[in-house]
């Protein structure tokens, strides 16, 4: 029984990725539902916690990955990107979703459990300035700007101790919770090198649907989220133009500002990091199959953005290479920074 199960998950992988590869050849802008209709008895478990701004790209891609293999457990929690490294170094977890690449702490703690995993990009985010749609003063905001808001050096007050021709009204924050690949990736994009701290006076929550009511509850609010929970509330929300520091102009957060990089500086790719261990379960080999060669179309059924074919072919490629490791810290434990296409190359992995 135990052989005819290896080869049944075998073959069952296989047909998977011939599927998925076809599917992988349509880079339209939308692409057809390609699960097939056809029901799998696979069973098994799956665990994936972290980033809550990827939670709704893994529920989308669980949801549509069950309606292939219904008996597969497959849970999803959003606590936060760091939350869930947490979780992942220490084995409580298959999968961690990430709205930034991992840290240095987070890589040793993986080194010393015998965490070995894959890196892998799956979708663009861009990071969403908001406020309330009866906020007629502000349209677009610098980065000096976003530091007088939200740095605790200079915290401004009052929406008048920015621009003096601005109410002189209390300023209400709200913000992902600093669990959050979200919060962190803002900090490191307005502070910087400068060791400087966010407000501690905001209202901080892990939840972006909180985030969301509590902008949408007062006039006088602001906050930030990644881009879908503002196109899944924008009849409540106004998105802020952030004004790219290289040329000047403002831009929203569309589809194509975030892919090009002009929506600058909040543009950042989104990952999923996979326990080499846990892969040697058909169960989540098969699920993480699923995930790349689905994401594209399920991302942006989300309100996210696809990755360019190129990268996403990257990401498939470390996939089935088993390329462990990160891109994003070399051999001295440094961290790397700049656009995904210019760090996510092999070349960069232990190096």
């Amino acid at each position: 029984m135990k052989t005819t199960h290896r080869m049944t998950a075998s073959r069952l992988i296989r047909s998977l990725v011939i599927c998925s590869l076809l599917v992988a050849g349509c880079d339209q802008p939308t692409a057809p539902n390609p699960v097939a209709p056809s029901v799998s008895n696979l069973k098994g478990s799956i665990k994936i916690n972290g980033s809550s701004t990827s939670l709704l790209i893994s529920n989308a891609v669980r949801e549509a990955f069950l309606q292939r293999f219904p008996d597969v457990t497959v849970t999803v929690n959003g606590a936060g990107t760091g939350n869930g490294f947490d979780e992942f170094q220490s084995k409580q977890i298959d999968i961690a979703d990430a709205s930034r690449p991992i840290r240095p702490t987070e890589l040793e703690k993986c080194k010393t459990h015998g965490v070995e995993f894959l890196e892998l990009p799956v979708a663009y985010d861009g990071l969403t300035i908001v406020v309330h749609p009866q906020n007629d003063w502000v349209d677009a905001l610098t980065v000096p700007q976003l530091k007088q808001l939200f740095v605790a050096e200079q915290a401004a007050k009052k929406w008048s101790d920015v621009d003096p021709r601005w109410p002189d009204q209390a300023i209400d924050l709200y913000a992902p919770g600093t669990g959050s690949g979200s919060y962190d990736y803002f900090r490191e994009v307005v502070v910087g090198d400068s060791g400087q701290l966010l407000r501690r006076d905001m209202n901080l929550n892990e939840d972006d649907n909180v985030l969301v009511q509590g902008v949408a509850g007062n006039k006088y609010s602001i906050g930030f989220f990644g881009v879908a929970y503002y196109e899944e509330s924008k009849q409540s929300l106004k998105a802020v133009k952030i004004v790219n520091p290289s040329d000047g102009v403002a831009y929203l957060p569309t589809a194509d500002a975030i892919i090009s990089g002009r929506y600058a500086p909040f543009s950042r790719p989104l990952f999923i990091y996979v326990s080499v261990a846990s892969l040697r379960r058909v169960e989540v080999a098969a699920f993480v199959n699923f995930y790349l060669e689905n994401v594209s179309w399920l991302c942006e059924k989300v309100a996210y953005v696809r990755l360019p074919q190129e990268l996403l072919q990257r990401s498939i490629g470390n996939y089935h290479a088993k390329q462990t490791g990160t891109h994003y810290i070399n051999s001295a434990g440094e961290v790397r920074s700049g656009a995904l296409a210019d760090v996510f190359l092999p070349t960069n992995l232990g190096q």
